[in-house]
Formats: structure tokens, sequence, C-alpha cells
């Protein structure tokens, strides 16, 4: 999340606005009459249905990791509520092949000797069954040269084997909830063009593409070597959290070492919904902080640990496509109806939680968003698309599936070893679909629970004037903030990257880096009841208004 240089720009809207607005004339800047606008804002806030949606997609279905049947049920369920809300041409549409799915059926882990310590841990997503409930010796591996390796040799088979160092945790003085303060939305708004920013790391230094390459062949040698020596388990420390919140993600595979480091960019990895990838993974968790530092603290003066651990996992082969869900509100102008306004967020999740911020939120807030304006009655010019899209946490696939087979995709450039080493690169070729012409916009939201403070422009000056008009209504409810900045990480990236206009919103941070994204805190509970109304109100007025402007939103040039 980045800055801007429009706090100058703004005053100057303010005062010329009639003849200067990035080259548009005040006319230009549709915005819908105001009685549509409030009745827009009471929908939103009276008859809202956000919380419901949420709570269902999160207690009910829950954790939606991409290929399980939980997204399977949750592609459905999305689309069969948008079909009964009387959004047309809900359905789903594949994309793949994913690979396998996993759904976790049992666990459990526990310290029986010297004593019953019970723990709080999570089985990696596509781990490995263990083979029954194991109970064995409790190991901490702690190597990091060649010596370290053979003081290890024959000594970790059928263990269960402790792999990270521990992390100092400190008291928390400050509290992990923050909205983002004026200062904050100012340095947004005056953040400069990113298309004219110095690039400040030219690419990667040869020194630390050493570092890199030696951590990967590190991690990749130690793989090998549990797997070789025939660990029963691998557990690794939470990267980050306190509390008992454990941040947890996907296993590990145990990767092939090229004869020469430089090569690993062009070697392929395995990942592990593959099923090849089964063999090359041992059963693994991650473990809470607190949990897992006593553990080291204890092996480290002496004492012998004995720990039950018990995954009972069950890969999803039946059916190796991923899908995304798809709901319209037809257009009404029979010149511009072909033409779409799209919106949404990823449905797909991490398995220790129930995805609720990252990103039912997104979801819940699309479906509103459209919800709202179909409950008015609303006759949009264009069609609106709600698009929620899964495979989002393994690389943005869902949605990047979708715009290249409805839109184009950038053909050519360099490999990835030349681009981090700030090597010169071919340019790439924008291969246009056939909808390109189509599309005017779309509006992700996948930054939390977090109400709407403004959005990012992703360098597109061109909208700046617009998106200030559309925000004014709303700057009682501190969404007031336009940038051109960009931000990433998200599936609006899928559309920037071949110059259609793709925008994240601005949200305030909550407490989403510091106990939600990808961790077991990602729950309903954690939801902000009123910034999910108010970033609903504002993506519905939004979409609502691109959608009946006469012109579709300018684009920036693809460079």
């Amino acid at each position: 999340m980045l800055r801007r240089k429009l706090a100058i720009v703004f005053v100057l809207y303010a005062l010329f606005l009639p003849t200067f607005a990035f080259g548009q004339t005040a006319a230009q800047v549709y915005t819908a009459p105001t009685e549509t606008i409030d009745k827009i804002k009471e929908e939103g806030s009276k008859n809202s249905q956000v919380m419901q949606t949420l709570s269902y997609l999160t207690d009910v279905i829950g954790a939606r990791l991409t290929g399980s049947p939980q997204l399977k049920r949750a592609n459905e369920w999305t689309r069969d509520t948008m079909a009964k809300w009387g959004m047309q041409n809900a359905k789903l549409e594949a994309w793949g092949p994913f690979g396998r799915g996993w759904t976790l059926k049992e666990f459990d882990a526990e310290i029986v000797a010297p004593y019953s310590i019970p723990l709080i841990a999570y089985p990696k997503a596509w781990s490995p069954s263990t083979k029954g409930a194991v109970t064995a010796e409790v190991v901490y591996f702690d190597a990091k040269t060649d010596a370290d390796f053979d003081k290890y040799k024959g000594k970790l088979k059928d263990k269960i084997v402790l792999v990270s160092e521990t992390r100092e945790l400190k008291a928390d003085f400050t509290g992990m909830g923050s909205r983002r303060t004026d200062e904050e939305l100012a340095k947004l708004a005056d953040a400069p063009d990113p298309a004219n920013a110095p690039r400040n790391d030219p690419g990667m230094s040869p020194e630390r593409m050493k570092m890199f390459m030696d951590r990967f062949v590190v991690g990749a040698k130690r793989m090998n070597f549990l797997l070789q020596e025939g660990a029963a388990v691998m557990v690794d420390n939470s990267f980050k959290g306190s509390g008992g919140t454990v941040f947890v993600a996907q296993a590990s595979v145990a990767q092939e070492i090229p004869a020469n480091p430089a090569d690993l960019f062009g070697a392929k990895r395995l990942v592990p919904q593959q099923k090849e990838a089964e063999s090359k993974m041992l059963p693994q968790m991650t473990m809470a902080s607190e949990d897992y530092n006593r553990l080291v603290r204890m092996i480290n003066q002496g004492e012998k640990l004995r720990m039950n651990v018990n995954i009972r996992a069950e890969y999803n082969d039946a059916d190796p496509m991923a899908y995304n869900t798809i709901a319209e509100i037809p257009g009404s102008d029979p010149k511009l109806k072909d033409e779409v306004v799209m919106l949404g967020g990823h449905i797909d999740s991490w398995h220790a939680g129930t995805g609720a911020t990252d990103n039912a939120a997104g979801v819940a807030v699309a479906m509103e968003a459209a919800r709202i304006i179909q409950a008015l009655g609303l006759k949009p010019r264009r069609t609106i698309r709600v698009a929620l899209w899964s495979g989002e946490e393994q690389g943005l696939f869902g949605s990047s599936a979708y715009v290249k087979q409805h839109f184009g995709e950038m053909k050519g450039g360099g490999n990835a070893m030349q681009a981090m080493m700030g090597g010169q690169t071919a340019k790439p070729e924008l291969v246009k679909g056939a909808d390109y012409e189509k599309l005017s916009a779309y509006y992700n939201l996948d930054n939390g629970t977090g109400k709407i403070r403004g959005v990012y422009l992703q360098g597109n000056s061109a909208v700046a004037p617009i998106f200030k008009a559309w925000l004014a209504p709303f700057n009682a409810m501190g969404a007031t903030t336009v940038t051109l900045s960009n931000t990433g990480g998200t599936d609006h990236l899928s559309y920037d990257r071949i110059g259609l206009p793709g925008f994240q919103f601005i949200q305030d941070e909550i407490e989403y880096d510091a106990r939600t994204h990808h961790s077991n805190q990602d729950v309903f509970d954690r939801i902000q009841p009123d910034d999910m109304k108010q970033a609903a109100t504002i993506m519905a007025a939004f979409v609502y208004q691109t959608a009946m402007m006469d012109e579709k939103i300018p684009r920036k040039e693809v460079k």
C-alpha cells in the first residue's frame, strides 16, 4: 500500500474543476442523482445482509482451501444465493487443472511425557497423514552446516522433529488494532505516479542473489535429509503471532537441488497439490510460538519429551479443476448492455481459520453491493458481473485464468532470473481477447475487515476526478482518499497487468497483518459489521455509476 502526489492537485480540482480535471470537464464526470445514492446508503445500512452472508461462508461452510469440497460448496452456495436474489447467468466457471484438493479429517497433538502438555498447532495444507497416531521422541533439529547434518545421521528415524528456531515474543503495549490516520491518508494522497517514481532497487545484487540461493539450497537439503532419515513428523514454529495465534499455509515439498544453484529458477518445482509431490513430503504441522519455544527450551535443558501426533487427511483427486463463481445483473441500454462492469474478491482461503477477513469479507461485500443494486430495482446501462475467485492464495490463479480466457494476456518478456538480476528483458506483447474492449472496470476488495478509506488508482491519473466525485457522498463515512499508488497481492492485478482498469479499495488495517491474515484467528468474530456495511454501500455506488456512464472508465497506457 503505497503513496501519491495528489493533495495539491485536489485543491486545484476544487478551484478549477469546471475547466481542469486531468483532461476532462466537469460535465464528463458522471455522478448518480443524490436520491439514488441516498437509496443505496439506506438499503446498505437498514437492510444489509452482508453479515448473514459472512456467517454462512465462515461459520457454516468454514475453511475453503482451493480444490477442497468446502470451496466447491462455497462456489455453489454463492451461485445459488445470488440467483435467489434475482441475478442472472449465475454459474461456476472452471479453470485449471489446479491439482488435488485436501481435507483434514482428524488432528491431535499433545506432549505425553514427562507429563501432558496440550499443544496449539495445525497441520499444513496438503500434508500427508501420519501412519495412525504416532507417539515418539521429540528432537530439536538445529542443522545449518555439513558438520551439523552429520550429528543427526541415524538419529531421526520415526522421531517428531522440531525444525525452526525459537522466536522472541514481546509484550504488545500498543494494541493490535489500528485505523489509518489522517497523516497516513495524506501521505497516500501525496504519493507520486508510480510510473515516474525512481526505481530504488534496479534488481537483486549478486550478493543478495547468492544469499537467496544459499537459503534455498539449505532449506532443500534439510527437507531431503529429514525425508531420507525417515522422520515421522516435521514441526515448525509459527513465523509470527502470539497469544496462541498460528500462521500456517501449505506443506513444504523436498525439492531437487540443481548441480548449479544458479539454475534453480529454471528448475521445475513440485507444489504440494501435485499428486507426485506426496512422496516428497513428510507429515507436517505448524505450532504456536509459546508452545514451540517451550519445547525447545525443555529439550535444550536435557528433558526427554514424547509427543503424540495424529494427522488424518484426505486428498481429493476426483476433480482436478477449480472454479470461479459468476453472476450478473444484465444491462438495460441496447447500445451498452454488452459492456461489463465487474466486482469481486477471492472466495478461497487457508485452512486453520475460516477465511473471514481473507477473504469472505470481500466476497460478502461484493455480493452485498450487487444485492443492493438488485433490491432497489436500479437498471444499470451496462451489465454488472460479480466474480468470486478461487486459487488466489496460490498465485491469483482463478482471476488470471478468467482474464486470459475473456480479455487477453501479456505474452513474451524475460525470465524470473533476468528480472531479479535487473537485466534486460524482452518487451511483453499484449494479446487481446474477444471481450477486451467490453470491460469498463473491475473493483476488488481483499484487505480485511476494515472500512473503505479510498481507492488505489494504479497510476491511472485520468480516473482521479471521477473517483473523487464518487467518494464525496461518503466523505463523512471516512472515505476520502484517492492515490496514484499501486497496491499488489490480489486479483485486480490480473486486469491491471494487461492495461484494463482494475482497482483495489484502500481499507483500514484493523488487525489484518497482526492477527488474522492466514492464521487460526481469521474467523467471523474478528469482522467489523459497520465497516462491512460501509464498504458494500460504497462498492455498490462505484459499480452502479460505472455502469451508468456514457463512456467506459479511462484506461492507462499499456507499457
